[in-house]
């Protein structure tokens, strides 16, 4: 992306609870505000995502502050995450939201023009930006990735009524101290707007694909065929989280046990990797479903290109007919067809797309109906179906537009 020549240059204090070395939309966001030529901090806490321990390099003893491709980085202390058990999980979010209040004015002591918050869970990661609003008189974009209580309702994070209320006291709190609140799907408006937030400040801001997103060669493929299984291979890619409803692709697993050649692959990791290993040997599903590890996101592409069709699951839960996984769009910018089990936009931008296929969220059976229709395809169809999903992916979800228009935002917003 070039740099603009006539928007003036903005010092942008990021907070974001994740960040780099952890693999987030946030960092390719860095990256492109300081292609604009604006300024960038980032304010966030010590990376332990998704493994929940301190990446090698990091500890109690920092370190605190580093550079990120030009953009001076901020840390503040947290406990990790550990295997992601509720109660470690809220520790893990309170720890952050508490230290990083009392520490964020010391360590961002520099004149800021806007704070930009990059919000997937928790909501708590809003505090600090209050904060800063609070004594420093710097204005506020929340970009909502995640939507608070409704999210822990329906991961059954938590169950108390008490403790729901509360949160969703604090989520008014956050978003009414906000000058700008972005949502990623167009379904979010409303539902921000009825938590109390103005609609004016309320605006429609998709994810996109980072640049590395692009087809891969069959010769990049080829390096890591031999990783994957045999077969027609229908290949997840992300969070292995209660979300994504994993319980559902072995569903559809145990459905295509008479179609021998239709194999499941698992490439990331997540809270349940653990459950989900039990789960496939207690179904006897070793050879049907595999799980491949974490892998680099830069190396995606590579794999999109060895496996036939990508996968797309979350939960039967009215907050994830909102959104549009994050997945979606990496998954068009490699034009690879999608098979999807999913409800709301996440859906509707799949099949509009003409990029893939869909079933009802939960229901595996028909994924597996769906799989085995898939799977009887052919190549040419198959490319035919990712291309509608590049092209789509290029009109709606363009890296240079998206940054363009909050660059605008910015401009707008900008502390005088």
């Amino acid at each position: 992306m070039e740099r603009s020549q006539t928007a003036p240059q903005v010092h942008i204090l990021v907070i974001s609870q994740y960040f780099f070395p952890e693999s987030f939309k946030v960092n390719d966001l860095v990256v492109g505000l300081q292609e604009q030529g604006h300024r960038v901090t980032v304010f966030t806490g010590l990376p332990n995502y998704p493994s929940g321990r301190f990446f090698p390099g990091f500890s109690w003893g920092g370190p605190y502050r580093e550079d990120y491709q030009g953009a001076t980085v901020y840390r503040t202390p947290l406990i990790p995450r550990g295997k992601g058990g509720g109660l470690r999980l809220s520790i893990n979010y309170l720890s952050f939201a508490f230290l990083a209040c009392l520490s964020i004015l010391f360590r961002c002591r520099e004149r800021y023009d806007a704070i930009f918050v990059f919000q997937t869970s928790p909501v708590t990661v809003g505090l600090p930006a209050m904060v800063m609003k609070a004594v420093r008189k710097i204005p506020i974009v929340f970009w909502v990735q995640d939507s608070w209580p409704e999210s822990l309702v329906a991961t059954g994070a938590v169950r108390s009524p008490f403790l729901l209320a509360l949160v969703a006291r604090l989520v008014r709190m956050i978003y009414s101290s906000c000058d700008r609140i972005l949502v990623q799907s167009q379904l979010f408006v409303q539902h921000v707007v009825k938590v109390g937030s103005d609609p004016s400040k309320v605006s429609y801001f998709p994810n996109w694909a980072e640049d590395f997103y692009q087809p891969a060669s069959q010769e990049d493929a080829a390096t890591v065929a031999g990783e994957l299984p045999d077969g027609f291979v229908i290949l997840f890619a992300g969070n292995l989280g209660r979300a994504q409803s994993l319980e559902t692709i072995l569903e559809a697993a145990e459905a295509t046990l008479d179609s021998p050649k239709i194999q499941w692959a698992l490439l990331g990791d997540g809270r349940e990797r653990e459950h989900l290993e039990a789960e496939i040997a207690r179904r006897g599903l070793q050879s049907k479903v595999h799980l491949l590890g974490r892998r680099e996101p830069e190396q995606m592409p590579a794999y999109f290109a060895a496996a036939d069709v990508l996968l797309v699951t979350l939960r039967k839960e009215f907050i994830f007919e909102l959104t549009v996984p994050s997945k979606v769009q990496t998954y068009m910018a490699c034009e690879k067809a999608i098979l999807g089990a999913l409800d709301g936009e996440g859906a509707t931008v799949i099949r509009e797309s003409g990029g893939g296929k869909t079933c009802p969220a939960g229901d595996g059976r028909a994924l597996a109906q769906l799989a085995i229709e898939m799977s009887q395809l052919s190549s040419q169809e198959l490319q035919e179906m990712g291309k509608h999903g590049g092209q789509w992916c290029r009109r709606r979800f363009s890296r240079q537009e998206l940054l363009q228009e909050l660059q605008e935002i910015f401009c707008q917003i900008r502390r005088k």
